[in-house]
């Protein structure tokens, strides 16, 4: 009777044991599941935030690219208009060089035309 006392002792202290195991090793499994799942949340949310990161350099890149247009359109007005100025100020230039040579010429005959006078006055 002892024997089987000792050995239905030892069955049910290996049953309580094996229990006490699974209880373990459930315990374990349940960290490992809750571990996991706290990874994968995290892990969604780096993705989640990558992505975010992502989309305002995006959008800050389409930003700038829109800027370099808007500048790029604006300097080519500019030119254009520098470009009009110089000619214009280029033919302005040559009209008064013409007045210029035309007034010298009229002042060279009026001088003429004075001297031309006063000797005519003298000899008179």
């Amino acid at each position: 009777m002892a024997s089987s006392s000792t050995g239905s002792g030892t069955s049910s202290g290996g049953s309580l044991d094996t229990t006490l195991q699974k209880s373990g090793s459930e315990g374990d499994l349940q960290q490992h599941v809750e571990m996991d799942q706290r990874k994968r949340k995290r892990m969604l949310s780096n993705r989640e935030s990558a992505r975010r990161s992502r989309m305002r350099k995006q959008k800050h890149l389409d930003e700038l690219m829109d800027q370099v247009t808007q500048i790029r359109k604006e300097n080519s007005q500019i030119l254009t208009s520098v470009n009009l100025t110089t000619q214009h100020y280029l033919h302005i230039e040559s009209e008064n060089s013409i007045l210029r040579a035309q007034m010298e010429e009229l002042n060279n005959r009026l001088q003429s035309s004075i001297l031309a006078e006063k000797l005519l006055y003298y000899l008179n």
